[in-house]
């Protein structure tokens, strides 16, 4: 390969991104902002969960419940409701999305050691999030009744009954069990497949369609160098977007990887590579920017959200699915940062990943080669 000629077609497109002011939008603006939105307004945790109460037995024991729920990280109770009627006025409007119904008398069958029963309303539109809160009141009240038998065994001279078996969770890898942690490094594959794939698709498409591939063609220019001219400036645009977004993980959201930087950059650029050539291929087979930029965002943009184990468990999909998502790159890239910033593994730990993804970079790099190739260069 000839260095210079290769310096020319990465200077040509370098001109060319300067000059497109929508390119560089692409590139470095809504990388920027997906991980804002994501960072902030993307969240996976449930907690603050909006609660109403009735409460038609007005006691001190039940103000001590309403209280103590009200205390509680998961649950803000809104406001104290006069009647079953406005609450479900409340759950209707989406203004709370659980409901207490306590009834009159409660605290007398307590007392009394009759059964005691309090109503809980739940808005399942969502079910992941009704699940979630679901679980959080059970083990709430659970926690409430284990309280109020060790004081009625206190009264009663009598050691609190012992567990026969007791849970010791221990977390690993992300302690504080926020989404977050997750979240912000997985961003970091979709923005290389906007920045890789999604420009990259258009740029062969581009010269296809103002007449100058033929021009090319008679240029002394071979396969391989036009390949690498025109993925250069990409390739820097998109290292820079990752360090970019790798130093704003760590100063506005506290993210900090916990093995290697230089791992991290391998990873990346490997990736960014596969993007690159999976752009390049695109653009060369389509010769219609229009239709390039369509297809790049159905097989990679949309895969790389919804079929990488980034948003949605890969273990919750139909078999079909779940095989499709062998084919997405970002499938293994997200398995190599999860390794990086939250399990602290090494390269011999992740190295099927690394594999795998070479693989996916020389086959597509042989198949825009031969498809070039085809094209007369």
């Amino acid at each position: 390969m000839n260095r210079r000629r290769i310096q020319a077609v990465a200077r040509k497109e370098f001109c060319h991104l300067v000059r497109d002011f929508r390119s560089l939008y692409l590139a470095f603006a809504i990388p920027l902002l997906l991980i804002l939105l994501f960072g902030y307004a993307l969240s996976l945790d449930v907690d603050r969960i909006a609660t109403v109460v009735i409460d038609y037995d007005r006691t001190a024991l039940t103000r001590d419940i309403i209280h103590r729920l009200d205390a509680s990280a998961y649950f803000t109770v809104r406001t104290i409701l006069p009647d079953m009627e406005v609450a479900g006025e409340a759950l209707d409007r989406g203004d709370a999305t659980l409901a207490v119904i306590i009834p009159a008398g409660l605290t007398a069958g307590i007392k009394h050691e009759r059964e005691a029963a309090i109503q809980l309303l739940l808005d399942g539109s969502d079910p992941n999030f009704s699940n979630m809160a679901r679980a959080y009141v059970t083990a709430f009240f659970d926690r409430y009744n284990q309280e109020r038998l060790g004081v009625f065994l206190n009264r009663q001279g009598k050691n609190s009954l012992a567990q026969p078996v007791e849970g010791r969770i221990r977390i690993w890898f992300n302690e504080d069990l926020e989404s977050r942690n997750f979240i912000i490094p997985g961003i970091i594959a979709v923005i290389i497949m906007i920045v890789g794939a999604m420009l990259t698709s258009l740029i062969i498409a581009r010269e296809y369609e103002n007449g100058t591939m033929e021009t090319i063609r008679a240029l002394p220019l071979s396969a391989g160098e036009f390949l690498l001219g025109k993925a250069i400036p990409y390739f820097l645009i998109g290292l820079t977007d990752v360090l970019a977004a790798i130093l704003m993980a760590q100063i506005l959201f506290g993210i900090v990887m916990k093995s290697s930087f230089w791992l991290m950059m391998a990873a990346s650029s490997l990736y960014l590579a596969v993007a690159l050539t999976l752009g390049l291929l695109i653009s060369i087979l389509t010769k219609s920017q229009l239709v390039a930029n369509q297809i790049a965002l159905l097989i990679t943009y949309l895969p790389s959200l919804l079929l990488s184990n980034f948003v949605f468990p890969v273990s919750n999909m139909p078999a079909i699915l779940q095989g499709l998502t062998y084919l997405v790159p970002a499938t293994y890239y997200i398995n190599i940062l999860t390794g990086i910033y939250l399990k602290n593994m090494n390269f011999l730990q992740l190295w099927v990943s690394f594999a795998v993804l070479t693989v996916m970079f020389l086959t597509l790099l042989t198949a825009n080669w031969l498809q070039l190739r085809k094209e007369g260069l």
